[in-house]
């Protein structure tokens, strides 16, 4: 099978991003946003942690992009992703949404779908077990892990990319990505990233970050899964463990190249 997207179309991207470093709004949970900072600064980008009420709107003027990430809500940060969503649609700026643990937890889930009736993210990004619960009303997974596959979650995906005009991105072993026509998959990456905190949270405002300079949703959304994946393929070939891999994944961010990228990715 013939991806949709190529080599090409990642390395073009990363040099996008490389040569107009795009400032982005994250609202992230209190457990990952040092980590994720470090991550866009790692690979380009500009972090902005702008998650209070008064403030996330006007700032979702001005992002690049945005990250909307549910893992750890609290009244405050609800009504201020609200308003930076609608701050972000209003001026056509790109905003994704991670909805952690989406499906186990009532609230967060109802939070998770009032953001999209508002109007749909430009990426939804999570596990398989997220996107089965706000794209087909699945219950969720264990915790913030996932009890299904990105297989078994790639009718409801492509069929809520359809309806919502969205691109859906299903975090795996393989990754899935799809805006309801084209199908990516991305076969990069290791099992230590799921024994790192927020690695996956990070990945969604990498696609921010990407979906800033690159008009095409799902050449944004593939080319930071594979920036995250083909990094992590390096860094763990010289880490001894989950810890050293933790701090060798930063470097190979900021050492891995257009060319680099286009070379060993593994599409399909």
């Amino acid at each position: 099978m013939v991806a949709p997207v190529t080599p090409s179309d990642l390395s073009n991207a990363l040099e996008s991003l490389r040569e107009r470093p795009p400032l982005v709004q994250c609202l992230t949970n209190i457990v990952v946003a040092q980590w994720t900072a470090n991550v866009l600064l790692a690979t380009g980008a500009s972090p902005a942690m702008v998650d209070n009420p008064r403030e996330a709107g006007s700032f979702a003027g001005i992002a690049g992009g945005v990250l909307v990430n549910l893992g750890t809500p609290y009244e405050e940060t609800a009504t201020a992703m609200l308003l930076a969503a609608t701050a972000a649609r209003e001026v056509s700026t790109p905003w994704v949404l991670d909805p952690v643990a989406a499906g186990g937890l009532g609230w967060r889930t109802e939070l998770a779908h009032r953001l999209v009736a508002d109007g749909a993210p430009t990426i939804l990004r999570g596990n398989a077990s997220e996107v089965l619960a706000v794209a087909a009303g699945g219950s969720g997974g264990s915790g913030v892990d996932s009890v299904d596959s990105p297989e078994s979650a790639a009718d409801a995906a492509a069929g809520f990319a359809a309806t919502h005009g969205t691109v859906v991105a299903v975090s795996g072993p393989v990754d899935h990505l799809t805006d309801g026509e084209r199908l990516v998959r991305i076969g990069n990456g290791h099992p230590w990233m799921t024994q790192v905190t927020g690695v996956g949270c990070a990945l969604g405002a990498l696609m921010a970050a990407f979906a800033a300079v690159v008009p095409d949703p799902l050449v944004a959304a593939s080319a930071a899964t594979a920036v995250l994946t083909v990094a992590a393929d390096e860094a763990a070939r010289r880490s001894g463990g989950p810890g050293s891999f933790a701090v060798a994944l930063i470097d190979e961010l900021a050492a891995l190249t257009p060319h680099a990228l286009g070379e060993h990715v593994i599409l399909s």
